[in-house]
């Protein structure tokens, strides 16, 4: 059962690992706090240096380069200007030392003063190992910030469980034991995109078009838009803390884990 309401958000921070993950899980959310005044920030732990199938053509420096420029193109569609990168490289979050990230997150609360941070659940969305790494560090960074800060999980629904299951499993977009079915008495937030802002983040996510053209190629835009026209979100004390995944592919579609790339390649 929604029990916040957006404009009550105040200043967001979002959080996370990979471009295009803020705009799959939280650009109607961003698009929203913007059009209503409201600031939004972002950090992106690492440029997604390896969402290819074709590291010989696109090596690591040059897609990194080409995905800062989509992210910002992709933020700017939802109105947000305020963006930082961690610098790691993509697939490596999970083993830089906890407390550097920690304290890293910890320096942009302090920097940003947000009043509400939307990141990953501890489940990391899809199970991917870098998602899990920043959300721990999320979380942790904002129980030490020494002033009450709202913390938001984003989370997937029975309802997008089972709607979603055939296009879940196709596309071998969650690590075992995911997507979460997370109860409607447990989400704290839930945004059902109406169909301008679901052309608005249609424009978010095909501006980081390394990820997307393939992705948009094989379901077709209307199949996205719906699959991700709803936006969920958990409160941090509230949430089903999941588990950790392991044996999660670095080789990514849209920031999701999926070993058919290449068929959407071709």
């Amino acid at each position: 059962m929604t029990t916040l309401d957006v404009r009550d958000l105040g200043t967001v921070l979002g959080v996370w690992a990979h471009p295009d993950d803020e705009a799959f899980l939280s650009a109607g959310l961003m698009a929203r706090v913007t059009d209503g005044g409201g600031h939004v920030a972002c950090v992106t732990a690492t440029r997604g240096e390896r969402g290819t199938s074709d590291p010989g053509a696109w090596p690591l420096e040059r897609l990194g380069r080409r995905r800062a420029v989509e992210l910002r193109a992709s933020l700017a569609a939802v109105g947000v200007s305020d963006h930082r990168f961690l610098g790691y490289v993509d697939g490596t979050v999970a083993d830089v030392d906890p407390q550097e990230g920690i304290e890293r997150i910890g320096a942009i609360l302090d920097q940003v003063q947000p009043d509400t941070v939307v990141t990953f659940g501890p489940d990391g969305m899809t199970g991917h190992d870098d998602h899990v790494a920043v959300s721990g560090w999320t979380t942790q960074a904002v129980a030490a910030a020494g002033r009450p800060i709202q913390l938001l999980y984003a989370t997937t629904t029975a309802e997008f469980t089972h709607r979603w299951a055939a296009v879940n499993r196709d596309l071998e977009a969650f690590a075992p034991g995911l997507p979460l079915a997370t109860p409607a008495d447990r989400v704290a937030l839930e945004l059902h995109l109406d169909a301008d802002e679901l052309d608005r983040k249609l424009v978010a996510l095909a501006a980081q078009s390394s990820q997307m053209v393939p992705l948009i190629a094989r379901l077709g835009e209307e199949v996205l838009r719906r699959w991700w026209g709803t936006e969920s979100f958990t409160e941090a004390s509230t949430s089903n803390l999941g588990g950790r995944h392991r044996g999660v592919s670095d080789t990514r579609i849209g920031g999701f884990s999926s070993p058919v790339q290449e068929v959407l390649r071709t």
